[in-house]
């Protein structure tokens, strides 16, 4: 029961003080979080949604040297995080973190801004003749964006799970608001990710890159007045281990000082604290589970140490089993997170080949397609939150519909069709080039770039199931005093699968391009083999989806264990406690 009225879970105000359920949290606090979410994805789509068209249209980059460096900048933006929820969880708190993180994302939104607005900061042309960047040019406009790499280090992770922070997991009702909160925070994103690719984009390549760049940080801007607006009803969840990494390191080097002794048989003979100490200190008991056995050395009570620190406890040796399990899902995402760059990089360099009028004067931009990607999320998320969760809900049981490892699968299914059609299309488009005899780098193909469309939307729903579940999947899994750094599992992925993108796209280059052949992706994609590319990525997308189904086949959720007056009860934290992921 929460005492008059107070928030059960311990979470206070800015200044330490605890605070009241009915008056904090909770959707009107989030209501000034999403406004943020929407405004930066505004203006980070806005940016890598056309970035590789500025590059070789602007800058005068090479088709491959554009997207691998579109690729490393939006790796580093994924990537970052993982420090910014570092800082977050072991140091200062999620809502300074993320203070500090913004004032540095919205200064490189204002360079950007200048790097391509300034004459001086921008290559000249003359009489068509274009002269490439200079190397000062080159550095500040690059500064400019590792800069927003590193300002959204500290956003990224910490704005989303200080948004999950505003609900009480020990109040059933407010527990059951927090279901959706990650739907309808994905979806404030792509409201975001919508505008940039359909009006952004369109701004820059007709009215100017500056204007195209200035609207999102004038966005950005007036959002963080919004939000701190919000301060004196956010609620704040308090540090309860002072280096919750370091007791995690101590783990697997006490087990492995231990190695030599035997584990007992009955689990309730490791060393473990009273579940009153966890109840009083505002902490949650982790069930002991039967995975990665030899970390449970760890918590072994007659230690072969001298050290006079007492042995692990259970809760801590679970909560690194959670991270090694999370591991192993997170590897077989990276996979899915390099189809996905595909969106700003190939998918755009291909549309730019096709026909793009509509109409007698308009010409779409090819990176608008990107749009539709989002449209499909925007389209899907109401439909999966209000239809296809309450109908699974009636045949499982399970208050999300279906498992999380379920959702993340029938993504990943989904994800695989989508680079199908992509193959299939880019097949169609050589013959039409080889029909028609195209060769020219400029040349248009006579087929509509709406053939493109369908890879696009597929990729958009799948990312309904695998973006937000995955999202929703590493922050649920977490060890309790790490949920920010947990989220980065979900962001580091994206990451890397950019870094993979970058690396394949180069490799594949640099073997097909050897002695004399043709590259299958040249800087003429109309004299290129880009289906064997995709081919190639199809081949890779379904191998990872059986890794992914050995691994999830093998992943146990985590199971919390609460005092209910008076007695022990056992809790799912993710509401599944089956063995096998992909089980009800």
């Amino acid at each position: 029961m929460d005492i008059e009225g107070y928030t059960q879970d311990g979470t206070v105000d800015l200044r330490g003080r605890p605070v009241l359920a009915s008056k904090t949290g909770k959707w009107k606090a989030c209501a000034f979080l999403v406004g943020y979410e929407a405004f930066e994805r505004m203006a980070f789509y806005g940016i890598a949604s056309n970035l590789v068209n500025y590059l070789t249209t602007q800058l005068h980059e090479d088709t491959v040297s554009s997207v691998r460096n579109v690729n490393n900048w939006s790796g580093s933006v994924w990537i970052t995080p993982i420090l910014g929820a570092y800082i977050a969880d072991a140091y200062v708190g999620r809502f300074w973190t993320f203070t500090v993180s913004s004032l540095i994302y919205v200064v490189g939104m204002v360079f950007l801004t200048m790097a391509v607005s300034l004459k001086s900061l921008r290559p000249t042309c003359v009489n068509g003749v274009c002269n490439k960047a200079s190397t000062s040019q080159i550095t500040f406009f690059y500064s400019a964006l590792y800069i927003i790499a590193i300002g959204a280090g500290g956003t990224k992770p910490n704005i989303s799970t200080f948004g999950a922070d505003q609900f009480d997991d020990f109040d059933p009702h407010e527990k059951e608001l927090k279901v959706s909160f990650f739907n309808w925070w994905m979806f404030s994103s792509f409201l975001g990710g919508l505008f940039a690719t359909l009006g952004l984009v369109y701004i820059q390549e007709n009215l100017g890159w500056g204007l195209g760049y200035g609207i999102p940080t004038v966005g950005l801007l007036l959002s963080l007045f919004i939000f701190y607006l919000g301060t004196p009803i956010y609620r704040h969840k308090i540090r309860k281990t002072k280096s919750p990494a370091r007791d995690l390191i101590r783990v697997p080097i006490t087990a492995f000082k231990n190695k030599k002794l035997r584990l007992p048989d009955d689990p309730s003979a490791l060393h473990e604290l009273e579940l009153r100490h966890y109840v009083s200190s505002g902490k949650r008991q982790v069930h002991h589970t039967s995975v990665f056995r030899f970390l449970d050395k760890a918590a072994i009570k007659e230690s072969s140490t001298n050290s006079c620190r007492p042995p692990c406890t259970v809760t801590q040796v679970e909560s690194m089993k959670l991270i090694l399990g999370m591991i192993l899902i997170w590897l077989v995402t990276l996979i899915p997170s390099t189809i996905w760059a595909q969106i700003n990089t190939l998918f755009v360099k291909q549309g730019t080949t096709l026909d793009r009028t509509l109409g007698p004067d308009f010409q779409i931009p090819a990176a608008s397609l990107g749009s539709f990607v989002t449209l499909s999320m925007l389209i899907s998320v109401p439909l999966y939150d209000r239809y296809f969760v309450p109908f699974m809900r009636q045949k499982t049981g399970n208050p999300r519909g279906i498992t999380l490892l379920q959702r993340l699968g029938i993504g990943f299914v989904i994800q695989v069709i989508a680079i199908a059609i992509a193959y299939a299309v880019e097949v169609r488009r050589m013959r039409v080039i080889s029909t028609h005899r195209i060769a020219g780098p400029k040349d248009i193909v006579p087929m509509s770039i709406f053939w493109l469309l369908p890879q696009y939307i597929l990729i958009g729903i799948a990312d309904v199931f695998n973006a937000i579940g995955l999202l929703e999947f590493f922050y649920d899994q977490s060890p309790e005093d790490m949920q920010s750094l947990g989220t980065t599992f979900f962001t580091s992925g994206i990451g890397v699968g950019n870094f993979l993108n970058s690396f394949l796209v180069t490799m594949v280059d640099k073997i097909t391009g050897k002695l004399g052949h043709k590259s299958w992706i040249g800087n003429n994609l109309n004299d290129s083999h880009l289906d064997y590319y995709y081919g190639f990525l199809l081949v890779i997308s379904t191998l990872n989806l059986g890794a992914f189904l050995w691994a999830s086949s093998r992943y146990i959720y985590k199971r919390e264990i609460k005092e209910v007056e008076g007695c022990e009860q056992i809790e799912a934290k993710a509401l599944e406690i089956s063995p096998l992921g992909l089980q009800v």
